[in-house]
């Protein structure tokens, strides 16, 4: 199984390939290879293979402990990053909506964003930050007016998302991106598994949340209303979709807000995201530092 990761190494970014318990780290191999996996996809036809190639040519001097790897995205600049709200049905009635006639799209920002076992920041303007174990897409090829028949074969891999979700922002107005794009509260990773290691559309996996050790959310991503080719479908009618791309295809039951009394994630916790034949992505949950002089500005 191919796992790509992103990781830092003397304050740069940098690519890698994840074999037993270590990194190889690309760059060390060849020096073409760019710290970006958008940008090698975008100059390799969405070729994870070949990447893997690079790895299989590495010497002893190129393999870092996995134990000792500051992980980064393992997509670092992803062009789009296009979610899913309401995909599973027992989540949208836990939150008083009907079964959608269409996938509920809303888009995040690159600074939302926060790697394996870096933190996710609770904002201090608001305690509602939850969680959301989602499955995440990688798109390899660019495509636009994908078809049933074709949409699976722009996809490079598949990893973990948690969907971290301020609600008292999510939901003072109809609009959500408000709620879902606070700093760093979207953890993603640990790595890109290869979407030819899993089942097309990675269809049938188990897919978990846990807040420190227990299980909060338990479903299987065969239960998403809208699969992976029909969520292609339906957002390449109107956006082209990219190499680097990113797609959350949304979360099960079982989340913060629908619990009676509400479950926030609070500083000191840690929350674990696990995908079957992914793997899991674990971050630990800090308040957001900020100073008095701003605090004051916002009581």
């Amino acid at each position: 199984m191919l796992k790509i990761v992103g990781f830092e190494k003397d304050k740069a970014l940098r690519l890698g390939v994840v074999e037993g318990d270590s990194v190889i780290d690309l760059q060390a191999v060849d020096a073409r290879v760019p710290s970006d996996l958008s940008r090698w996809l975008a100059e390799n036809d969405g070729d994870l293979k070949s990447l893997g190639d690079v790895a299989k040519r590495a010497p002893s001097s190129a393999r870092v402990p996995l134990a000792n790897v500051t992980f980064a995205l393992p997509v670092a600049r992803p062009g789009k990053i296009v979610c899913l709200g309401l995909n599973y049905l027992e989540h949208a009635k836990e939150g008083g909506h009907q079964k959608p006639e269409f996938p509920s799209i809303f888009m995040r920002c690159r600074t939302s964003l926060t790697p394996h076992l870096a933190p996710l920041v609770r904002p201090f303007v608001s305690e509602t930050l939850d969680y959301e174990a989602e499955l995440l897409v990688v798109i390899g090829g660019r495509i636009k007016h994908a078809s049933l028949d074709d949409a699976l074969g722009c996809i490079a891999g598949y990893s973990c998302f948690n969907d971290g979700s301020v609600r008292k922002f999510q939901r003072r107005t109809s609009q959500w991106d408000m709620g879902k794009n606070f700093d760093r509260t979207g953890g993603f990773g640990p790595w890109v598994v290869d979407a030819r290691a899993l089942p097309p559309g990675a269809k049938g996996l188990k897919i978990e949340s846990r807040l420190n050790g227990q299980v909060l959310q338990s479903d299987n991503t065969a239960n998403m209303m809208f699969a992976v080719a029909e969520t292609i479908v339906d957002v390449t009618q109107g956006m082209t979709l990219e190499p680097g791309d990113i797609i959350a295809m949304g979360t099960p039951s079982g989340v913060g807000h629908a619990r009676k009394p509400p479950l926030w994630m609070k500083a000191g916790d840690v929350c674990e995201i696990e995908i079957e034949g992914i793997g899991v992505l674990r971050n630990p949950i800090v308040e957001e530092a900020v100073s008095p002089a701003a605090r004051a500005a916002a009581e």
